[in-house]
């Protein structure tokens, strides 16, 4: 084979050798040369790029083949920390102030409880390090199908005296292919870190305490100094709106205790669906290059091993639409209310809904790993329904929905605010204990 920049495959591959300083590799001996295994191989790499991958891998991967379990933690606070300021005192105590204001003025529009501790006005990093495992959980499905689609491909595109060796090492492969997907994850989730302003910003609970029930209001002191620095808004205003949002939407997971599952129940009906696109295996194997880093690094994060989706999982992201249009939109409602004090909260609601429905790079970045997007398309319409039952039942009426998943409204209640809030009212439809408490509720009131 001629020669090329990179790589001269030459000779035949030692097996001995390849295992030898394969697992020397997977074990992190520090005397471990990276050349050696492409040596063994018959390859004779010299680009520093490919050494300087192989001592990172060695580095993140333990004896057992598998990524160290801080590995990706610690890759995603290292991306998150690039350009971190400092969280000054002063800072902290405006949040902090702001969010005890946030909790008083919440009190007055809604019936759910307070939260059991304050918010965390916390650094990028520290949003980064705790958000990290619900990522994971959500990307589960799709770092185990990748990386296995990915091994197969390494391995078939490796010399033919080589595949039988490399095929041996299949499993410990995979492990290490599964290893970069997390990383490429984690690093995502460090570039998300640097465009949030909450814990709840996304949309999805995030920031979890002791238990998964318990969901903890977090804000992200760098970012809402940045997003409120451009803004005509003085920024007492801005830090009161966007505490306001953040304890409203992590007041609803508290009280709702089955909504942060449900959620997360949808995502993985979504997420088991996904299988990866033989078709689009085949056309990449024809150029892909096992040396090329680059090359490697992009395919896990441009999507383009994912398939079109399936009716089963449009079925899964409708539902999942539906549902964080109805949260977002209780928030914004509440939202409206709790800050109607505030001059520019009408100004500031539009800054956040153009910010939502656009996205930013990394949580873009997100949606072409996982091929999952976290944005509901009926949001407006979900808000200008829990006006419309704010104004006709009542706040705690309005609340006592969240209950239970099959009492709040559906699509097509959307579309006819009236019609739902006519079979609240009407004594008939009362079929069980939420229906029943509602009534209550209502021939109290009147």
């Amino acid at each position: 084979m001629a020669d090329n920049d990179d790589a001269e495959f030459s000779g035949f591959p030692d097996e001995d050798a390849i295992r030898d300083a394969f697992q020397r590799f997977l074990q992190g001996d520090e005397s471990f040369d990276p050349e050696e295994l492409m040596k063994a191989a018959g390859i004779d790499i010299n680009g520093p790029q490919v050494q300087a991958m192989m001592q990172q891998l060695g580095a993140a991967f333990g004896q057992d083949g598998l990524l160290k379990s801080t590995a990706s933690r610690d890759h995603s606070v290292t991306v998150a920390g690039e350009g971190q300021q400092s969280l000054d005192p002063a800072t902290r105590a405006a949040l902090e102030s702001a969010a005890n204001v946030a909790s008083l003025w919440l009190g007055e529009v809604t019936s759910i409880a307070e939260l059991g501790e304050s918010p965390v006005v916390a650094t990028r990093t520290e949003w980064a390090r705790r958000s990290l495992p619900v990522w994971e959980e959500i990307a589960e499905p799709v770092a185990i199908a990748i990386p296995r689609a990915v091994s197969g491909m390494l391995t078939s595109n490796a010399p033919e005296s080589l595949q039988e060796t490399l095929g041996s090492l299949s499993g410990q492969m995979e492990n290490i292919s599964k290893g970069l997907f997390r990383l490429q994850l984690a690093q995502v989730v460090g570039n998300l870190a640097k465009e949030v302003l909450s814990g709840g910003d996304i949309g999805i609970p995030l920031i979890q305490g002791t238990s998964e029930y318990d969901v903890h209001a977090m804000l992200v002191a760098q970012n809402i100094r940045e997003f409120s620095a451009d803004l005509d808004v003085p920024r007492e205003e801005a830090d009161i709106y966007l505490a306001v949002r953040e304890v409203a939407h992590a007041r609803l997971f508290r009280h709702a205790r089955w909504l942060r599952l449900h959620l997360i129940s949808v995502i993985r009906d979504f997420a088991s669906g996904i299988s990866i696109d033989s078709d689009a295996i085949m056309n990449l194997q024809q150029d892909f290059d096992p040396t090329d880093t680059q090359a490697l690094q992009e395919l896990f994060s441009s999507g383009a091993l994912l398939p079109e989706h399936t009716e089963d999982q449009k079925r899964a992201l409708a539902r999942l639409e539906g549902m964080l249009a109805l949260i977002e939109g209780w928030v914004d409602h509440v939202t409206q209310e709790a800050t109607s004090r505030l001059p520019k909260a009408s100004a500031l609601a539009e800054t956040i809904r153009r910010r939502r429905a656009s996205g930013g790079p990394a949580e873009r970045a997100f949606q072409t790993l996982v091929g999952l997007e976290l944005r509901p398309r009926r949001l407006r319409e979900a808000s200008a329904l829990w006006a419309a039952l704010t104004r006709e039942l009542g706040h705690e009426a309005r609340d006592l929905l969240w209950q239970h998943p099959d009492s709040l409204p559906t699509d097509d209640d959307l579309d006819s605010p009236e019609s739902f809030i006519a079979r609240l009212r009407n004594p008939e439809t009362a079929r069980d204990d939420m229906d029943q408490a509602l009534q209550d509720l209502l021939e109290g009131e009147d």
